[in-house]
């Protein structure tokens, strides 16, 4: 088990910043690769970005310069720091962590239980 907390969700106006966190008791260094998705209203959950047990981080084409992954290996925390927020951005964002190598996403995975953030004027 993988206990996943996020936090750092919120409402914000077009054109601005938020920074999600994800926290968890285990080491994140005996994870082999987290990640955030998010789900919009009436949409499919989509990847947002990933951060390999190595620091390797990838973030999906369509939000490269604006969404940030990272990770803080001291605190067990991984981040995602959202910038230029559209109304399209609008989703709950979820953790996820394969421990075990079995894929990201995947049954075998473990999920937070997500954190809303809403871009509106």
């Amino acid at each position: 088990q993988v206990p996943l907390v996020e936090s750092g969700g919120g409402v914000v106006q077009p054109g601005g910043s938020l920074k999600l966190s994800c926290t968890t008791s285990t080491n994140i260094l005996d994870i082999y690769a987290m990640a955030w998705y998010r789900r919009g209203h009436g949409k499919q959950r989509e990847l947002v970005a990933h951060i390999s047990k190595s620091g390797r981080t990838n973030v999906v084409d369509a939000l490269k310069g604006r969404f940030t992954i990272s990770r803080d290996i001291t605190k067990n925390a991984i981040y995602l720091q959202m910038n230029s927020l559209t109304p399209e951005d609008t989703a709950v964002y979820y953790c996820n962590a394969d421990q075990g190598g079995h894929g990201l996403g995947t049954t075998d995975s473990f999920w937070g239980q997500g954190t809303q953030v809403t871009v509106s004027s």
